[in-house]
């Protein structure tokens, strides 16, 4: 099935969108706080469609996630008992903000940085700093380097891989996209 092959194309004729910077923007933003997607999907479409406006998309989906990720730290320092808590029961996250707060624990504003640069959900941990209140301006400061880093570096990377690149993703998109559903279905049964 080339379900995968479709999306990608779906994405790349978005990517070119005149208001894809703006769509970038917003779902970087929002991922921060509570969205399951990383804009990685969207970044890396749209540095392949315009390759000349790499460092500018970056930027972008750097600024857009460390400004979610403010609202995120500052909903959890506010709002943390009478609107996320609830949630977090609700999804039956409570093990996992267990683990985050274990982490913040361990390795203070370094969890930030990691959270921030890697494919951890992010959002997680901006929402804990804030119900940990945790110093705004460490984790501000980490949570810029952290994902100014990752963005550049898939900006980077999309830009200097460029056609060539292109073409590999083309032609792998569908057996990727089939590991990567096969790996989140034996990782959601491994912890769990």
């Amino acid at each position: 099935m080339k379900i995968f092959s479709r999306l990608y194309q779906w994405t790349l004729h978005w990517a070119e969108h005149k208001f894809a910077p703006r769509y970038l923007a917003l779902l970087t933003f929002i991922e921060s706080i509570f969205f399951p997607i990383p804009p990685d999907v969207m970044l890396a479409p749209m540095v392949l469609a315009k390759p000349h406006k790499a460092w500018h998309f970056a930027s972008i989906t750097t600024i857009a996630s460390i400004l979610g990720g403010a609202v995120g730290y500052w909903l959890g320092y506010f709002m943390f008992e009478p609107w996320i808590q609830p949630l977090v029961t609700q999804f039956g996250y409570q093990e996992r903000l267990n683990l985050a707060i274990n982490w913040f624990n361990e390795w203070g504003v370094w969890v930030v940085f990691i959270a921030g640069f890697s494919p951890i959900p992010y959002k997680l941990f901006t929402v804990s700093a804030g119900f940990l209140h945790m110093a705004f301006i460490p984790f501000f400061i980490t949570s810029a380097i952290g994902r100014g880093m990752r963005f550049f570096l898939v900006a980077g990377l999309i830009k200097w891989g460029g056609s060539a690149m292109e073409q590999k993703i083309r032609q792998w998109v569908d057996a990727l996209g089939w590991c990567i559903v096969a790996a989140i279905i034996v990782g959601y049964f491994v912890l769990y």
